[in-house]
């Protein structure tokens, strides 16, 4: 098995230490290749495929930190064909939420999904995505 060097804050290394403690994982390595099996296979789900899809995703950041709420603009105008509404409000004392409603094809969301998770300094993305071409027995009423 290869080693790898990554950086990361102390913060999240100890949160990953204590993860793996609680969860009795054999170290941080075991939690660190298990989390990435799960990134990697996130969009990876065939069912979603060639589909039509709603994806919702909440980015958490702190207020100060203009250059995450520059960069959420800035996707939003460079995907508006797959951002059908945004959302920005300021949550406890600190902190900004903004809420983007995506409709396209998992490629596209995955991509955007992507994009968020990459810009430095969110405290949070989390994010769901659902078929909206079907929704069960309801989609067979005329």
């Amino acid at each position: 098995m290869s080693v790898v060097s990554v950086s990361m804050p102390e913060e999240l290394l100890e949160r990953i230490d204590q993860f793996a403690d609680d969860h009795g994982y054999t170290g941080r390595s075991e939690v660190v290749r298990e989390a990435s099996r799960n990134l990697l296979g996130e969009f990876e789900d065939r069912k979603l495929e060639g589909r039509e899809l709603m994806g919702v995703i909440t980015v958490v950041f702190d207020y100060e930190t203009t250059t995450v709420e520059e960069k959420m603009m800035h996707l939003r105008h460079e995907h508006e064909d797959l951002v059908a509404s945004n959302f920005h409000s300021h949550v406890g004392g600190h902190h900004c939420m903004e809420l983007f409603i995506l409709e396209g094809s998992l490629e596209d969301i995955s991509t955007f999904v992507g994009k968020i998770r990459a810009t430095k300094d969110t405290l949070t993305v989390d994010y769901s995505v659902l078929p909206v071409d079907d929704f069960g027995p309801l989609a067979d009423i005329d």
